[in-house]
């Protein structure tokens, strides 16, 4: 996540799991995207850039596999000063993004359900569908970018219906075809959670 977070568009998202515990044994992988040791000027620092971070989050928490923890910092934010590797003292400023990990949650307790389709075929564009189960129908659509805005044709299990973007980062909605099929998008450097419009 640091390394994509830094090189923006020149990142493959495409790879993003790629040689991962995650995609390797996902029963026995924690995943997070920081923490304490992690975070700026910290032992093991490996910063995920603020715009990243909520990109991070939804592909710890809105995917199979894998046991996600949030990191308090990144949830109510933190301020802090310390020494970093040059000797001098630094203030750091790590913002909230507490909103928008509210919304993934809320999509995991409620649409992160069943078979999982994932749609990773452009560098720039990845999403990816959650079909739902019986007892929690409805599915969901993810699509995120480290590029400009974007789309991703993605099925889910609701035939004719109505999708809203739980983020409201995209106010329209997207209705799908008669297979479940629909244009899920997102805005640029970004990520949309697409849930049945209730």
């Amino acid at each position: 996540f640091a390394t994509a977070g830094r090189a923006g568009a020149d990142y493959d998202l495409r790879t993003i799991f790629d040689d991962t515990l995650v995609q390797h044994d996902p029963f026995s992988a924690v995943t997070l995207v920081c923490n304490h040791d992690t975070q700026p000027l910290q032992a093991l620092e490996s910063t995920v850039e603020a715009w990243f971070k909520p990109l991070a989050y939804a592909l710890i928490l809105l995917r199979q596999g894998g046991y996600p923890c949030v990191f308090l910092a990144d949830y109510d934010g933190a301020e802090y000063s310390d020494t970093g590797k040059d000797g001098a003292e630094h203030d750091i400023v790590m913002p909230s993004h507490a909103w928008l990990i509210d919304r993934f949650m809320e999509a995991r307790r409620r649409y992160a359900y069943g078979e999982q389709f994932d749609y990773f075929d452009d560098p720039h564009v990845i999403g990816w569908s959650r079909q739902g189960t019986d007892e929690f129908p409805g599915g969901m659509a993810v699509v995120l970018s480290n590029a400009g805005d974007a789309s991703v044709r993605m099925q889910t299990p609701a035939p004719g219906s109505r999708f809203r973007d739980l983020t409201e980062h995209i106010g329209d909605v997207v209705d799908t075809d008669a297979d479940g099929w629909g244009d899920f998008r997102c805005n640029g450097r970004s990520v949309s959670v697409w849930v049945p419009a209730e």
